[in-house]
């Protein structure tokens, strides 16, 4: 793959983070492929827009768009993951290939009931305890380097009840019938709950595929950053040109 042929990576971020999830990532692969991390509505630098997936895709289409490459490979973790899914249903033309992390579980059904519930009681929460309870979790658990920009961005929790109340109840593996290019389904290998309909979103679709990343969980591009940015990169070079 030549500079000229290399594809346009869009990255688009789970619940409450913003681009700063995306860091390891963006440092790795922007010596190779034109790279960009968007904030979702109500998330980082748009923090006061609010949540919509209409605007979340369009958002995504202005990214793809900024690259100035044509279609783009989009890269969406878990909420990202579904508003990628949106996105590839709204926007087919602006879109080569999809990458699903930790977002290939159905949103329907009676298991969105706890969900639900963690919507409705966190606006009742401090988002000052909230956000200090996050940073002392994502610096216990991981090295400083992975999660210090989403640290730096802060959280979105003021946007997580509307996010969550339009996702929960609209998105199963009938969602994949929407995409129009190869799908990389990538999950944590112990991300259990995220990954429960991954052969369903698998079979939905004539070229998708299935990559666990081993022992990581929900946050895999947190859990093994390596492993994460290789597997993109991996899927990336194989994508057919456009045209």
């Amino acid at each position: 793959m030549t500079a000229a042929d290399a594809v346009p990576i869009v990255f688009v971020h789970g619940t409450r983070f913003s681009a700063g999830q995306w860091s390891m990532q963006i440092a790795a692969l922007r010596d190779e492929f034109p790279v960009v991390a968007v904030d979702l509505p109500g998330h980082g630098e748009r923090s006061a827009q609010p949540w919509s997936l209409s605007a979340a895709t369009e958002i995504i289409a202005a990214a793809v768009d900024s690259l100035d490459r044509g279609p783009a490979l989009v890269v969406g973790h878990s909420l990202g993951g579904y508003a990628s899914l949106e996105f590839a249903r709204r926007c087919p033309e602006h879109l080569r290939g999809l990458i699903l992390a930790g977002a290939s579980a159905s949103t329907r059904g009676l298991w969105t009931a706890p969900y639900r519930w963690v919507a409705r009681q966190v606006p009742r929460m401090s988002a000052d305890r909230l956000a200090r309870w996050n940073d002392r979790l994502l610096r216990r658990l991981y090295p400083r380097e992975v999660v210090e920009a989403t640290i730096r961005s802060g959280y979105a929790f003021h946007t997580l009840p509307a996010a969550w109340g339009e996702v929960l109840g609209r998105f199963d593996a009938g969602a994949m019938r929407h995409v129009k290019g190869p799908v990389l389904i990538l999950n944590g290998e112990k991300d259990t709950l995220f990954r429960a309909g991954e052969a369903d979103f698998a079979r939905a679709h004539p070229h998708a595929r299935v990559e666990l990343i081993p022992r990581a969980r929900h946050l895999a591009n947190f859990d093994d950053p390596d492993a994460f940015t290789d597997a993109v990169r991996r899927f990336a070079r194989q994508l057919p040109a456009v045209g």
